[in-house]
């Protein structure tokens, strides 16, 4: 536990995996960290060896299993966890938050509620009223108001390496803005800001789904000429996706849009990326939903993004394909031919 004489100091990070305990070294550059860690165990076997996640752990990052103490001791909290188990994290930690907690995120994923009564091998058709992102979340599960996110090309592994990475944090609050911007910027660390909120969320959400197709690309042996294709013409997508979904076009073309897509469509740190090589190579999308070690956001994002096209009675075609072929049998060499034959429109780009 941490004396009440220093915690005006601390910082909390809700979620002690990869990328969690990379914000929480990053932020130790500037601050006193209190890192959440979900299972108790955890806390007592790593805070003795100071490791977390793989990563060692700066001598001022103090790990925790209980969130009364992160909300008792921090008023800038930084949650980093999956976005399946956001909700049931922001239920747990609602009732020790105030109105002065700000809370800035680091999860690129979306919370749904899927309809009930679904006929068996039906595709439900989702609304926007379904689909949350995870500043929309903690508004409705919190008090808290004072709410932003960070997203950007921030592969966890080249962070934690002290690599050079910039990031936006985006909140409508220049408050939220001002202080993700002096807790997070070191001299490897250049940070830029947004006051779309919605936009920069969404920017960090649908990029995955392109992710998945370069890495298919990559591991059926395609190179550069075909990546290039895939990520102009999956920009394209996301920005009308982006748009359909309440977004204005401008964070999809700076950092946390067109940066973090060319990051990810083209490392192979990129966890959704590896997802598509791998399903290229010849693993089932079963073995591979099964055996994901960290979660790759993007599958969850393919199905609530097809579930939400028909809704807005738009087409998404790399997001279509890619839920055939995780969902629906298609083969990836199959998949890439039909995105090569299916008819586009002609123009190239039109939203400008």
């Amino acid at each position: 536990m941490i004396s009440k004489g220093t915690s005006h100091n601390y910082v909390g990070v809700i979620g002690a995996g990869s990328f969690g305990t990379t914000v929480a070294s990053l932020l130790a550059n500037n601050a006193n960290v209190l890192l959440y860690a979900h299972r108790q165990k955890t806390t007592q076997e790593e805070q003795p060896i100071r490791t977390a996640s793989g990563h060692a752990l700066a001598p001022n990052i103090t790990l925790t299993h209980c969130l009364e103490e992160v909300a008792e001791r921090c008023v800038v909290i930084f949650p980093v966890v999956p976005s399946g188990a956001f909700r049931v994290m922001l239920q747990q930690l609602a009732p020790w938050l105030q109105p002065h907690h700000i809370l800035i995120h680091g999860t690129k994923g979306l919370d749904v509620r899927w309809p009930q009564n679904t006929a068996p091998g039906c595709l439900p058709m989702l609304a926007r009223d379904d689909v949350k992102t995870m500043s929309e979340l903690i508004r409705e599960e919190s008090i808290v108001d004072q709410v932003g996110c960070l997203a950007g090309p921030n592969l966890a592994q080249e962070l934690a390496q002290g690599k050079l990475a910039a990031t936006v944090v985006a909140s409508p609050s220049e408050a939220v803005v001002a202080q993700g911007r002096r807790l997070l910027r070191n001299p490897h660390f250049q940070i830029y800001s947004s006051t779309d909120l919605l936009g920069i969320e969404l920017c960090g959400v649908l990029k995955n789904i392109i992710a998945i197709g370069a890495g298919c690309l990559s591991g059926l042996g395609h190179e550069e000429n075909a990546k290039s294709f895939l990520i102009s013409r999956g920009l394209v997508e996301m920005v009308y996706l982006g748009k359909a979904m309440g977004s204005s076009i401008r964070p999809f073309m700076g950092l946390a849009g067109l940066g973090d897509l060319v990051a990810t469509c083209t490392s192979r740190l990129s966890r959704n990326y590896s997802l598509g090589y791998r399903l290229a190579q010849g693993a089932s999308p079963h073995q591979l939903l099964q055996s994901t070690q960290e979660t790759s956001e993007g599958i969850n994002t393919v199905k609530v993004i097809r579930s939400l096209i028909d809704h807005y009675q738009m087409r998404a075609p790399i997001t279509e394909t890619i839920h055939r072929v995780l969902f629906e049998g298609l083969a990836v060499q199959e998949a890439i031919q039909y995105l090569m034959r299916c008819s586009p429109d002609p123009v190239d780009v039109d939203f400008i």
